[in-house]
C-alpha cells in the first residue's frame, strides 16, 4: 500500500460488522498507508492529517468508526499489550530464544484477539517508531477528539475511562510479574542480606492496591493518587536495587545466563511500570499515549532480534569468562630474565612431549581407521599429551595468547588512572617476549625429539616414523605458498575457542559449587574418603580451566578437520609445534638429500609462518572479547594504540628481550593516563 491510494476509498472500506480478521486487516492497511514507503516521518504525519481531514468531513464515517472501535475494544484487551508487549512470554533464556526463532520463521495472523500479536502486524518497522514520535500536539489532540473521545450519543462516565482502567490493569500485571521474579528461588537466595531484610517485594503489591483504590475513589489527578503513585515509584526503585544485589553474588560465584536474563527482564518490567504511571498521571495524555505506543513499537522491534537477546544475556558471562582466563593467563607472562629462562625450560618440556605426540599421531595412521574415528583418535592423542603437559607444569606456546590477552586487558580496569596505559604497554611487551620464549622452547626441542625417535625406530625396526610417500605428502601440505596461512588462522580460531570453553566450564564449576560438593557431600566422602575428597576438590578447582582447555583443544584439532572433510570444506589444522615435528619426521624419512629440495625449505618457511598466525589470530579474538568485557570504549582504545606505536618506535627491543636488572624503563608518552573528562561510554549493568 502506497500513499497514492485514495484515502476516501480507504476509509470507506471500514465495516464494523466485518469478521475479526477483516476488521484487523483494514486497520493494518490504514497504518501501512500512513507509514508509506519513503521512511519520512514528517510525510507520515502529513498523511495522517489528510486522513483526519477526510474523516472530519464525513460525520457518517465517524459514527461507523465509533461502532468499529467499540467492537474492537470489546474483542481485544488493551492491558496485556501495555503490560507484556516486548517481554519474554517465558522466564527462561532458551525458551525465549526458541520463541523468537519461531516468530521469525512462522507468519503471524491478524485473526487474533491477542493485541500483542496484532500490534507487531500493525507497527512492524522502525519507521513506525519515528512517525509516532514525530506527532505534534495539535495532531494528537485532533486525533483524540475526533476518534477516541465519547460521542454525543454515548453516556458520560464519572469514573476512570477505558484507557485509565487499562493502564491500571497493566500496572497490576507488571507488578505481579516483578513480584514473582523477586520471589523466584534462584533470585531470592542470591540477594544480599540487606535486600532480603527490607522485604521490598513483599510490600510492592500492597502499594499497587493502594494506588488502584485511590484512583477509583478520588480520580486520576487527585492528591491521594499523587501520593500513592510517588510511593509506588519509590518501591519499584527499591525492588530494582534489591535485584541488583544479585550481581554481586554472580561476580563472586559464577554467572548464569538464565539468571542474568531474568534480572534484565525485571529491570525492563520496572521501567515499563514507571512508564505506565507517567502515562496515567500525565497532564498531556495524548502525547504520553503516543510516546508509550512508540516505546512499545520500539521494544517489539528490538525483541524480535536473536542477536540482541544473546548479546544482552551473555555479556556478564563473557566478562566472567574473560576474568577466569585472566587468572590463568597470569601464569604465562614473564616479566624478567629469570622468568624468561624459566619459560624456555617449560616450553622445552612441552616441545619434548609434543615430539612423542607426533610419533603417536603417525602411528595411528597405520590403524587404517575411517575418517571420523581417525580424527577422534588423533583428538584423544592431542588431548592426552596436552593434559600431560599441564600436569607436568610445562607449556605449549600457542595455548597462551587466548588466556594472556584477558590478563593484559585486566590491567585496564582502572584505565582512567594515571599510568594505566603504560602498565598495559609493559604487559604487551612482556607477553610478546613470553611467546617468543615459548615458541623457541617448543620448536627447539620438538625437532630433536622427533629426530631421535625416528632414528631409534630406523635402528631397531629398519623403518622411519613415516614412509617416503607420507613424508612427501607432509612437505606438500606445509608449502608456504599453499593454504598453510589460512589453515593456521583457522587453528587460531580453535585455540581461542578452547579458551572460551575453558572459561565457561570453570564458571559453570564455580557457579554450581562443585568443589564444595566434592569436598563435603556425604556420598562423595564415603566413596573417596574425606582426605582424598578434599585433595580432589582442591585439584579440580585449581586445574578445571586448564583441563577443559586442553581436552577441548585436543579434540577440536582432531575432530573438526574430519567434520570439515565430510562436508567437503577441506579445512585442516596447522599448529606450529605439531607442524614442526611433522616436517622433522618427513626430513628424517627422506634422508639428508631432502636439504637440496626446494619443497623442504618451502615447508620450513610454512612452519615459520604458522606460529605467528596461530598467535596473532587467537590473541586478537581474545583481546577483542576482553576489551568488550571490560567495556573499554573507543576513546580509550585510541590512546592504547597510540602508546603501543610510541613504544614500538622508541624501544622495539623491549618486545623481544627481557629487561636487564637495573636498566632504565623504556621511554613512553609523557601522559599515558586518560584525562578525567575523556568520553566514557562504558556499559552498565542491568
Amino acid at each position: 500500500m502506497t500513499s497514492a491510494v485514495d484515502p476516501v476509498r480507504l476509509l470507506d472500506r471500514l465495516d464494523p460488522e466485518a469478521p475479526l480478521a477483516e476488521r484487523h486487516l483494514w486497520l493494518i492497511e490504514v497504518l501501512q498507508w500512513v507509514r508509506g514507503t519513503d521512511g519520512d516521518a514528517r510525510a507520515s504525519v502529513a498523511r495522517l492529517q489528510v486522513l483526519l481531514d477526510t474523516a472530519q468531513a464525513r460525520p457518517g464515517w465517524v459514527r461507523r468508526w465509533r461502532a468499529w472501535w467499540r467492537r474492537f475494544t470489546d474483542t481485544v484487551d488493551l492491558a496485556p499489550l501495555l503490560a507484556d508487549h516486548g517481554f519474554a512470554p517465558r522466564t527462561a533464556f532458551l525458551s525465549e530464544f526458541g520463541h523468537r526463532v519461531r516468530k521469525k520463521l512462522l507468519p503471524g495472523t491478524p485473526e487474533t484477539t491477542d493485541l500483542g500479536a496484532l500490534f507487531d502486524l500493525l507497527l512492524p518497522t522502525s519507521g513506525d517508531v519515528r512517525w509516532l514520535r514525530a506527532l505534534d500536539s495539535q495532531t494528537l489532540h485532533r486525533l483524540h477528539a475526533l476518534l477516541f473521545s465519547p460521542g454525543p450519543d454515548e453516556p458520560a462516565t464519572t469514573g476512570p475511562g477505558l484507557w485509565e482502567r487499562s493502564l491500571l490493569d497493566a500496572l497490576v500485571f507488571c507488578v505481579g510479574q516483578i513480584t514473582a521474579t523477586g520471589y523466584a528461588a534462584e533470585i531470592r537466595v542470591r540477594m544480599s542480606e540487606a535486600a532480603k531484610s527490607e522485604r521490598t517485594f513483599h510490600q510492592l503489591p500492597v502499594d499497587m492496591e493502594d494506588l488502584r483504590d485511590a484512583v477509583l475513589a478520588h480520580g486520576v489527578h487527585s492528591a491521594e493518587v499523587q501520593a500513592t503513585a510517588t510511593h509506588l515509584r519509590t518501591q519499584l526503585d527499591a525492588c530494582r536495587h534489591a535485584a541488583y544485589s544479585v550481581y554481586t553474588h554472580l561476580d563472586a560465584h559464577g554467572v548464569s545466563v538464565g539468571i542474568v536474563f531474568r534480572l534484565r527482564q525485571l529491570r525492563e518490567r520496572v521501567l515499563r511500570a514507571k512508564s505506565l504511571l507517567d502515562c496515567l498521571q500525565s497532564a498531556q495524555p495524548e502525547r504520553a499515549t503516543a510516546a508509550l505506543l512508540a516505546d512499545l513499537a520500539q521494544m517489539g522491534h528490538d525483541n524480535r532480534s536473536l542477536r540482541a537477546l544473546i548479546a544482552s544475556s551473555s555479556h556478564l558471562t563473557a566478562a566472567k569468562v574473560a576474568e577466569r582466563s585472566a587468572e590463568s593467563g597470569e601464569h604465562y607472562i614473564t616479566r624478567d630474565a629469570a622468568e624468561y629462562r624459566q619459560m624456555l625450560g617449560k616450553a622445552a618440556g612441552g616441545g619434548a612431549l609434543i615430539g612423542i605426540t607426533t610419533w603417536v599421531k603417525f602411528a595411528l595412521y597405520g590403524l587404517g581407521l575411517s575418517l571420523f574415528w581417525n580424527g577422534f583418535a588423533a583428538g584423544l592423542n592431542y588431548a592426552f599429551f596436552f593434559v600431560l603437559v599441564q600436569l607436568l607444569h610445562w607449556t605449549v606456546a600457542t595455548k597462551q595468547p587466548a588466556v594472556t590477552a584477558p590478563a593484559m586487558v585486566a590491567k585496564l580496569r582502572d584505565i582512567r588512572q594515571p599510568g594505566a596505559v603504560r602498565r598495559f604497554v609493559d604487559e604487551v611487551a612482556n607477553l610478546l617476549r613470553s611467546q617468543i620464549a615459548a615458541i623457541l622452547g617448543n620448536v627447539g626441542l620438538v625437532i630433536p625429539v622427533v629426530m631421535l625417535i625416528s632414528g631409534l625406530l630406523s635402528a631397531f625396526t629398519g623403518a622411519s616414523m613415516i614412509d617416503a610417500e607420507k613424508a612427501q605428502h607432509v612437505l606438500h601440505d606445509m608449502q608456504l605458498l599453499g593454504p598453510t596461512a589460512l589453515f593456521a588462522a583457522f587453528t587460531g580460531v580453535l585455540l581461542f575457542s578452547s579458551s572460551i570453553i575453558a572459561g565457561w566450564v570453570e564458571n559453570w564449576f564455580v557457579f554450581h559449587r562443585l568443589d564444595s560438593a566434592i569436598r563435603h557431600n556425604p556420598r562423595t566422602t564415603r566413596w573417596l574418603g574425606r582426605a582424598r575428597a578434599d585433595r580432589w576438590a582442591g585439584f579440580l578447582r585449581r586445574n578445571i580451566s586448564g583441563l577443559a582447555a586442553n581436552i577441548s583443544l585436543g579434540l577440536m584439532l582432531g575432530i573438526v578437520p574430519a567434520f570439515a572433510e565430510f562436508f567437503g570444506l577441506g579445512l585442516q589444522v596447522r599448529h606450529v609445534t605439531l607442524s614442526a615435528g611433522q616436517v622433522a619426521a618427513a626430513a628424517m624419512a627422506l634422508g639428508w638429500d631432502v636439504l637440496h629440495e626446494p619443497a623442504f625449505w618451502s615447508a620450513v618457511a610454512g612452519v615459520a609462518v604458522v606460529g605467528p598466525i596461530n598467535l596473532a589470530v587467537s590473541f586478537y579474538l581474545a583481546f577483542r572479547l576482553a576489551l568488550k568485557a571490560q567495556a573499554i570504549n573507543d576513546a580509550h582504545r585510541s590512546r592504547i594504540y597510540a602508546a603501543l606505536r610510541h613504544r614500538l618506535r622508541h624501544a622495539p627491543l623491549s618486545f623481544l628481550l627481557p629487561p636487564r636488572p637495573g636498566a632504565e624503563p623504556p621511554p613512553d608518552a609523557s601522559d599515558d593516563g586518560l584525562s578525567a573528562d575523556a568520553p566514557d561510554t562504558e556499559t552498565t549493568r542491568g
